[in-house]
């Protein structure tokens, strides 16, 4: 997997450094929801998981309503991702979905083991990643708010888990993780882009692999004041609502045009999510096919009412 990640980072770059972010077109991604729940508290409502693909739209858009947040030095690099999500038409068999399934469990606390993304263990199986973002909503317990496969892992475990009370707007989603940014932040991760302090430990060294965001010593939590300096990147400072930060909801609005590029390399030719540019999974099943010219119409059983018509 290791080698898998080297290649991915490697087709990153390249495609970065020809500019080939400018030439993506818009992406679709359909999305299915795993509910893995122990008690009804657990078991989100629709409307909950609804509020959350708005969110994802919003956000991967610079649609969002907190996009004049974002201070005035980094407006010209906010990015709309132009990524797109949309609920599950049709699953993995061709059936007709709402695009979320769910099952009642007996774990009532999940871990980063990926037992959540597995029957076996009380869990929901991940349908094709090929054709499906796959998204675990389930109790997680230790605090954590959720966590995200990069691009290059295992296909069975592949997708995003959030924990019910930090997903949505509405419901049960709770301060101040009740803005939908927490599976904003591991759809991102999911697209490979990296915590925005590069994860060094304090050290100024790391890298996000994003030339346009400011290097910054650790991550930020509840609701920095404009400036806040760190690594001597005065005088902007840490640009601390980035999705890719750890700042409450409220205080997160954007993308940089450099993690869009991220993002997009994996939609480009030989990209590691290049295949979900061909998923039907958005599309309704059945029909879409067409009839030929008959050669010979007739009709019988005349009645005011009805006619019983043949061709051929």
């Amino acid at each position: 997997m290791q080698q898998r990640m080297k290649d991915i980072e490697r087709h990153t770059e390249d495609f970065i450094q020809s500019g080939g972010a400018h030439d993506r077109v818009q992406v679709t991604i359909p999305v299915v929801v795993h509910v893995v729940y122990y008690n009804s508290t657990q078991n989100i409502s629709d409307a909950q998981i609804l509020s959350q693909i708005d969110v994802l739209n919003a956000d991967f858009r610079r649609l969002n309503a907190d996009a004049a947040n974002t201070p005035s030095v980094w407006q010209s690099i906010a990015a709309d991702c132009e990524i797109n999500f949309c609920m599950a038409a049709q699953d993995p068999s061709g059936n007709a979905t709402t695009g979320i399934e769910r099952r009642q469990t007996t774990v009532n606390g999940f871990s980063t083991n990926d037992n959540v993304k597995f029957y076996s263990s009380g869990g929901l199986n991940a349908w094709d990643r090929n054709k499906y973002l796959n998204l675990w909503v389930c109790n997680l317990s230790g605090g954590l708010l959720g966590y995200a496969q990069f691009p290059g892992g295992g296909a069975s475990t592949d997708g995003v888990v959030c924990d019910y009370a930090y997903f949505g707007t509405v419901g049960v989603a709770t301060p101040p993780f009740h803005l939908g940014r927490t599976a904003t932040h591991e759809v991102g991760h999911w697209l490979n882009c990296y915590h925005i302090w590069g994860d060094d430990g304090t050290s100024c060294n790391g890298s996000d692999g994003v030339s346009d965001t400011p290097n910054q010593a650790d991550e930020n939590y509840g609701c920095p004041s404009f400036p806040t300096i760190s690594c001597s990147n005065g005088p902007n400072g840490d640009m601390f609502m980035n999705y890719m930060d750890y700042t409450d909801d409220a205080c997160m609005n954007v993308f940089t045009n450099g993690q869009k590029s991220r993002m997009q390399s994996l939609f480009n030719a030989g990209g590691a999510r290049a295949a979900l540019l061909t998923s039907n999974g958005c599309d309704q099943p059945g029909g879409g096919g067409s009839c030929g010219t008959p050669g010979s119409l007739s009709a019988t059983n005349i009645t005011q009412t009805s006619a019983t018509l043949g061709w051929g």
